[in-house]
């Protein structure tokens, strides 16, 4: 018996307007992208199954009802999409023995899957296709994503991972097409969840320790709130900052030694080499090589000294809530002068504040130091290894490409 064609579109209209207007925005996972999935998947294992025109015709039914029942509820959803179901096809006149087993079909998908025949052993194996797919992790994502916005408990990296290790490792799919198709990508999956799962677990253990540390920082701030700064740690303070500024001050020194080097080998070219280009038409690849390389260099250099400004203000709720540095003149060159000494006289009230932000000066010190000198470093890399092509092409053309007749 042929498939009711007619059923199958009105269902899936049905079921469309549903998924795209009723379904809270939050389910991320189970969308309409979800069900069409799902949808195709159980015609693919079904038919590859030898199912028959009626039983793909209840699949593709059951399928596309199975998970609408999330317009009414998170928990359960199964058997109030058995309801929507059960309606829409008992108003729509459809057979009450397919009518069941469309109802079947459905239930065999909650959790731990139950399929009770080949019919509902497809759509299990469909509902859970992704597992054997190249955007299992996509899809993983997307079901974590989902599960931390309704859900009630916040589920981190690494317990997720587990969660997803022990679910791959107890789940198997029913049909003999499902074991063929996707048990191989399905066990490369699990690999790279183990994989992922060691990196998380070696992330976690690093959180834990830092976090560990920082309240041992704030335990002992807690100590000498009432407390005089101890001379050693303002001898460090201050010489940490001094340090800073210095290597700031150097690597700004070096960049400026790079503009200058190459802005004078570039006026070199531009008022000597170029003019000579026509009498020497093999010196040009060299040239343009050697303009380059100076244009880039300059460039790198100039990016490393560039400074950032920020807006320059704060309020007073960001003192309050100690969200701002005041020792950083980023924070406060467009204040006026009555707030910022208000400002600074609420830090110097509290010592957790006031090492907070000694703290958070030299990190963000450091911070730029190292963008400075990672572009400084790549400028003087560019720098060197491409004079040192510059003057092998000069050589080459010299020696082989050189016209032996004057121009």
């Amino acid at each position: 018996m042929a498939k009711d064609l007619e059923l199958i579109g009105s269902a899936k209209k049905f079921a469309v307007t549903i998924l795209k207007n009723d379904i809270s925005k939050d389910l991320v996972y189970h969308s309409l992208e979800h069900t069409e999935g799902v949808v195709a998947a159980s015609q693919e294992i079904g038919k590859e199954s030898g199912l028959e025109e009626d039983q793909l015709e209840v699949l593709e039914l059951a399928a596309w009802f199975h998970d609408l029942g999330y317009r009414d509820t998170i928990q359960n959803h199964e058997e109030h999409s058995i309801e929507i179901a059960d309606q829409y096809l008992t108003d729509a006149g459809y057979d009450s023995k397919k009518k069941d087993q469309v109802i079947g079909c459905i239930r065999a998908t909650k959790m731990p899957q139950q399929p009770q025949n080949n019919v509902e052993q497809v759509l299990c194996d469909a509902d859970l296709s992704h597992l054997g797919k190249e955007d299992f992790f996509e899809k993983s994502q997307l079901l974590l994503e989902e599960l931390n916005t309704v859900g009630d408990e916040f589920i981190t990296e690494s317990k997720w991972l587990e969660m997803n290790k022990e679910f791959i490792l107890g789940h198997t799919y029913f049909t003999d097409y499902a074991k063929d198709k996707f048990n191989p990508a399905k066990e490369k999956n699990l690999k790279q969840v183990k994989k992922e799962l060691k990196k998380a677990s070696k992330k976690d253990k690093q959180i834990e320790s830092l976090e560990e540390n920082i309240l041992k920082l704030k335990e002992k701030v807690e100590k000498t709130k009432q407390l005089k700064p101890d001379r050693g740690i303002e001898t460090m303070f201050r010489l940490t900052s001094k340090n800073h500024l210095q290597l700031s001050a150097m690597a700004d020194t070096k960049a400026n030694i790079m503009i200058s080097i190459n802005s004078i080998i570039l006026s070199i070219l531009m008022s000597v080499l170029y003019r000579k280009l026509e009498e020497y038409p093999h010196m040009v690849v060299p040239a343009l090589i050697l303009t380059v390389v100076c244009l880039v260099t300059i460039v790198f250099s100039i990016l490393a000294t560039r400074p950032n400004v920020s807006s320059g203000k704060f309020t007073r709720d960001n003192i309050i809530n100690k969200e701002t540095n005041l020792l950083f003149f980023g924070n406060f060159h467009a204040m006026r002068l009555p707030d910022y000494e208000w400002g600074m006289k609420q830090m110097i009230k509290d010592a957790d504040y006031l090492y907070t932000s000694l703290i958070r000066d030299i990190y963000f010190l450091g911070v730029v130091l190292g963008k400075k000198y990672r572009l400084l470093r790549t400028s003087y890399t560019i720098f060197m290894f491409g004079f040192v092509l510059a003057v092998l092409s000069f050589i080459i053309a010299e020696t082989f490409f050189k016209s032996p007749y004057p121009y």
